[in-house]
């Protein structure tokens, strides 16, 4: 995904389906995310629209951008399968002209497959009101990159400084954080010895029901320092703080 605006792309990853089935993963990090969305959302990179499901009635007014039409076909059956009134965009945030309409704009495993994050960060940070959230969650520490990532289109893994210094100026970080501090060594087990380019269903199932569960548990003691996954969020600048919820 070059982010360079062009909605004709197509997702080279074949992961979507078989981590939608992630359900102890989905609620444990759409538990962290939850009190930072509010009003009208923009869900950047929808895909097949898991996220979307579990997510959107957290705002008020929720929009799916999605690059791949493939995707966005199958984005707007799983919506109406779930009965979510849902604006669906087929393209980049390079395609929105209008700016500062949002109140969050999130980007859930997406932000890695873009080549140019520092220019999509911007494109996104202009789409924010005064005082909107930014939030990203994305699969943490390089040396974790492995063939799994390669073969699904990722540029990178981040740390949470190479996560916060992809972000412009004009926004000012609120939270960053790690999750799932158990599944960081499974994966630096697949990254030193396994090697696959794809976890198998048993693989998941394990990971899912068994070390997140461990990583709920942990991470907390661990005061959210270690993980397979980072997230930032950030607000723009000109709004007053906000209570979490």
């Amino acid at each position: 995904m070059s982010g360079n605006g062009s909605a004709d792309f197509t997702y080279v990853g074949s992961e979507l389906d078989l981590f939608a089935r992630a359900s102890n993963w989905k609620k444990y990090w759409v538990g962290c995310v939850r009190p930072y969305i509010r009003g009208r959302v923009l869900e950047i990179g929808a895909g097949i629209g898991s996220n979307t499901v579990a997510l959107a009635h957290a705002g008020d007014d929720w929009t799916c951008l999605e690059p791949d039409a493939r995707l966005v076909e199958r984005l707007g059956r799983r919506l109406s399968e779930h009965g979510l009134t849902v604006r669906v965009i087929h393209g980049t945030t390079a395609n929105i002209q209008s700016r500062g309409q949002y109140d969050c704009a999130i980007y859930i495993d997406v932000l890695e497959h873009i080549e140019d994050d520092h220019r999509e960060l911007a494109h996104a940070a202009a789409l924010l009101r005064p005082g909107g959230r930014l939030i990203v969650l994305a699969p943490a520490h390089q040396f974790l990159f492995s063939p799994f990532d390669a073969s699904i289109g990722h540029f990178r893994r981040y740390s949470r400084g190479t996560l916060l210094a992809a972000a412009p100026p004009a926004l000012d970080v609120e939270r960053t954080f790690y999750l799932d501090s158990v599944g960081a060594v499974a994966s630096a087990v697949n990254r030193l010895a396994l090697r696959q380019s794809m976890p198998t269903a048993g693989q998941l199932r394990f990971w899912d029901g068994v070390l997140v569960r461990a990583s709920r548990v942990l991470d907390p003691v661990l005061r959210y320092r270690v993980g397979k996954s980072v997230v930032a969020v950030w607000r723009r600048a000109g709004g007053g703080a906000e209570p979490r919820q």
